[in-house]
């Protein structure tokens, strides 16, 4: 066993350094070749860490402007408590039960009451949806929220509220309005309030800006008419540890009737575009696959058929026609892994120089913001990379490598005249 082994490295050791040789023996043409290898690998470590970004800052914006990394509810909230949101209150003593802000990994949790009604400002009316939050912990949150006047909310503004871009272009409004809203109470009675505009806001969604108003949660609780909260939402400190955490509050959650949700279950818009990037980005692969097929295959098809006669030798020395397709193999699988280091160099280098200027982009559908994209790389992405590289390559090689070692021996010989 021990010697079968042992013949076995030393032929496997003697067929690469074939390889190895013949790849250098024309140095022009092998160039070439490890120039397409390296850019059809660079291509796809740059297009894919584009993609990631683009899905990493997705996530983010849905996050830090709207949803928090985990929602807390009143089972049956999230299916239909935007109808009646009353009816699906989570109460004080829920929250000190439940105590969400002790687990490890998270930075805060905040109460939010919803309600929904209509905002006037003595001319007409406007269909809002209205958000009763706890104005300094959702500032640590609403990283990605931009005011295009005013400022934010803090607790002091019992009576000030933000209002979405598209809300304030609607009715007219800009820092320093006032406007009333009239919104049903938890006991189907209507009620109303007086609000002053102390900001405007963008979100990553044109949508939710089109529709929203924020305002502290005593000012909510007072236009309702109840001490309690529609959803806990919870801020961590890194978006890796939300199914984790999720999964940690599930049984006591359900003890109190309560359901736990990730950010990526409230927003199926994300998995949406998810799903749009992978299948674009899978095209994109494909394509680059074909590319360095085709332009590798032309250089290792002309050098392989060059050297017929030298096959034709060694077929007529004893070697078998599978000896002649490993060797032209090993070669291509060679020149693939040569090509692949030189493109994950090149791709590194690019993606470090381009994460560094930033790539200035317009805002994505359904948005008002630009953004600037980097290229994200991870470990997965770069193997992938290079393997496409060096499978091209060695596919580009099986064709001609079954052709020229089926070349019968006399005609192979005839060409080393």
């Amino acid at each position: 066993m021990a010697a079968s082994r042992m013949r076995s490295t030393l032929r496997m050791t003697h067929l690469l350094g074939l390889a190895a040789r013949n790849v250098m023996r024309n140095t022009a043409r092998s160039i070439l070749s490890l120039a397409a290898i390296a850019a059809g690998v660079a291509g796809l470590m740059l297009s894919g860490g584009f993609v990631n970004d683009l899905i990493f800052q997705l996530g983010e914006a849905l996050i830090h402007s709207q949803s928090g990394h985990v929602q807390i509810g009143r089972s049956g909230f999230f299916a239909s408590g935007s109808r009646a949101p009353g009816r699906y209150l989570i109460t004080p003593e829920d929250m000190a039960h439940l105590a969400p802000e002790k687990l490890p990994n998270v930075v805060d949790a905040m109460r939010r009451v919803g309600l929904s009604g209509l905002l006037s400002n003595g001319r007409s009316n406007y269909p809002i949806v209205g958000e009763g939050i706890e104005p300094d912990k959702e500032a640590k949150l609403g990283t990605y929220m931009v005011l295009a006047e005013g400022r934010a909310l803090t607790s002091q503004d019992r009576y000030g509220a933000l209002v979405g871009a598209g809300v304030a272009r609607a009715m007219g409004l800009k820092t320093g309005s006032t406007f009333s809203v009239v919104a049903p109470t938890v006991d189907e009675a209507m009620n109303t309030v007086d609000l002053e505009v102390v900001g405007v806001f963008h979100s990553f969604s044109k949508d939710y800006d089109d529709r929203t108003i924020k305002v502290s949660l005593q000012t909510a609780q007072e236009l309702i008419d109840t001490k309690g909260a529609n959803v806990i939402v919870l801020l961590l400190d890194e978006t890796r540890h939300t199914t984790r955490v999720a999964r940690s509050l599930q049984e006591r959650a359900r003890a109190l009737d309560l359901e736990v949700r990730t950010w990526d279950w409230l927003n199926d818009f994300y998995w949406k575009a998810v799903a749009l990037y992978d299948r674009q980005f899978g095209v994109l692969r494909l394509i680059i696959l074909l590319m360095v097929v085709l332009a590798v295959a032309g250089a290792i098809n002309v050098g392989v058929l060059e050297r017929a006669g030298e096959f034709g030798t060694m077929r007529a020395l004893g070697n078998r026609s599978a000896d002649v397709v490993q060797l032209v193999l090993a070669e291509g699988a060679l020149m693939g892994v040569l090509g692949a280091l030189l493109g994950l160099l090149i791709g590194w280098a690019a993606a470090w120089g381009l994460s560094t200027l930033g790539i200035p982009m317009p805002p994505p559908p359904n948005s008002n913001l630009e953004y600037v994209a980097r290229i994200r790389l991870y470990p997965g992405l770069v193997f992938s990379a290079a393997g496409i590289g060096i499978l091209a390559t060695v596919a580009a090689s099986a064709v001609p490598a079954i052709r020229v070692a089926r070349i019968p021996i006399a005609e192979a010989l005839r060409r080393l005249v």
